[in-house]
């Protein structure tokens, strides 16, 4: 009986552990774009534009970013290569991926974006 039970245990975590590694293997990459923008005051916000890795073209992610300074009252302020530049490649976090799926971006304020 100690055989059966060991051979299903074994079994088992086996395929628990199949399981995590192909989790992880599908696991989303987020390409993080740091931006420092000169707001209507005349001061600098800087935030992240965290999209999908695979969206390259920057109109799109200038947009997305466009998209965020009207919620801040700072529509018309120049976004371009200048004030946002690809930074790194790193895993979605759990907490973007909700906005992620329904807006295609994340922003993540660091500074003066209030």
């Amino acid at each position: 009986m100690r055989n059966i039970i060991s051979v299903a245990f074994l079994l088992f975590g086996a395929t628990l552990t199949a399981q995590t590694i192909k989790l992880k293997t599908n696991t989303m990459k987020v390409a993080v774009w740091d931006t420092y923008v000169t707001k209507k005051d005349g001061s600098v916000m800087h935030f992240d534009i965290i999209a999908p890795q695979e969206i390259r073209d920057t109109i799109v992610i200038y947009n997305y970013g466009k998209e965020y300074l009207k919620t801040k009252g700072q529509e018309g302020q120049t976004l371009s290569s200048k004030e946002c530049r690809f930074c790194h490649i790193e895993t979605l976090r759990p907490q973007w991926e909700a906005e992620i799926k329904q807006k295609g971006y994340f922003i993540i304020e660091m500074e003066n974006c209030n």
